[in-house]
């Protein structure tokens, strides 16, 4: 095929695209369980304060956003992806595959992962990344030798713990929380304990010795959880001895029901997050399909909204209900107003 018929192929493509685009007038919005809450708050506040429809907003993990987002350009696909990491380079080269280039990256303030457990369960205060890695690790030193998890309760490989059975409820795979679980708590867990040092000894190169570290046990008492918080929060409810991964704000909206643990010796707050003391910390975005400005009626004026100082910033709703400010939020405002995409800034 001739370059002038690829061109034209192309542009029809294009067009084909928008307007099919043009048939909706609904922002549509998939990703993060842990943005969830937050995009939310603003699609409700944009509907009421604005003349368009308000946007509609699903869950399903950041990984299934992204790839729903990846999937093309038209009215059959989101237009923004709600992500508690950022975009992949495999999914910014599956996006362009499908047409989707021009991505505008949206960071939304900070949130910060907690361990929590039945406010009148075991006394689970004070964790460090080890006490993580040697509950939950697959493949733990003991005795100066890998073996499989022994333990079977906490108190197994510390004192201070309480003699209570392991049981501890983690973000699936899909979840973008899990990929800073898995960097922040089990590697740093497994280079603490001298686990990761052992197995680069007994011959693993180091990213084979980083998968392994990351590998959480499979007997039961590690429980991938694939729904949002509350899923979690039931899970916990029907398992007094169980500990959960939440995100800092839904524990704060949750404390009647929820005690949490320090990590590192410092308990998780706004004020530790956004000084970067509390350890398990990550910034939240969302991410826009620049093709779909101007053709879906007020994706950019949502996405503008979101980002204002009375939305974003730390006297507004987000940061009541737990978000942390970013304190670069001026930049995102301007990546936003002009439509700057990735890779520009």
């Amino acid at each position: 095929m001739s370059l002038v018929k690829l061109a034209t192929s192309a542009l029809a493509l294009s067009v084909l695209a928008a307007t099919a685009a043009a048939a909706r007038d609904q922002v549509q919005i998939a990703g993060s369980s842990t943005v969830l809450p937050y995009a939310s708050i603003v699609a409700e506040a944009f509907g009421d304060n604005f003349d368009f429809p308000t946007p509609v907003v699903e869950s399903g993990g950041s990984s299934s956003g992204l790839k729903r987002f990846c999937e093309g350009v038209g009215e059959n696909t989101i237009d923004i992806a709600n992500a508690s990491r950022s975009i992949r380079e495999k999914e910014i080269k599956a996006c362009a595959e499908a047409g989707v280039t021009d991505i505008i990256e949206v960071r939304i303030g900070y949130d910060g992962i907690v361990f929590a457990s039945p406010i009148d369960g075991p006394a689970y205060t004070a964790f460090q990344p080890a006490d993580i890695f040697n509950a939950l690790g697959s493949k733990v030193l003991v005795d100066g030798a890998i073996v499989d998890n022994p333990h079977s309760q906490w108190a197994d490989f510390n004192g201070d713990l309480p003699a209570a059975d392991i049981l501890a409820f983690i973000p699936g795979t899909k979840h973008g929380t899990r990929e800073v679980f898995e960097d922040k708590v089990l590697l740093k867990g497994c280079e603490v304990t001298g686990a990761m040092e052992a197995m680069m000894a007994a011959g693993l190169s180091e990213d084979d010795a980083e998968d392994t570290c990351i590998d959480v046990r499979q007997d039961g008492k590690s429980v991938d959880i694939d729904g949002d918080y509350t899923e979690t929060l039931a899970r916990i409810d029907a398992n007094p001895n169980g500990i959960g991964i939440f995100g800092l704000a839904f524990f704060e909206n949750n404390q009647d029901k929820l005690k949490v643990a320090t990590m590192g010796g410092v308990a998780p707050s706004t004020e530790s997050i956004s000084t970067g003391e509390y350890p398990v910390s990550r910034p939240l975005f969302f991410y826009i399909k620049t093709a779909h400005i101007g053709v879906i009626p007020g994706l950019k004026e949502f996405a503008s909204f979101f980002v204002a100082d009375e939305i974003a910033g730390p006297e507004g709703p987000l940061s009541a209900y737990g978000l942390v400010a970013d304190p670069e939020l001026t930049v995102t405002q301007a990546a936003v107003a002009n439509e700057t995409p990735l890779g520009s800034k």
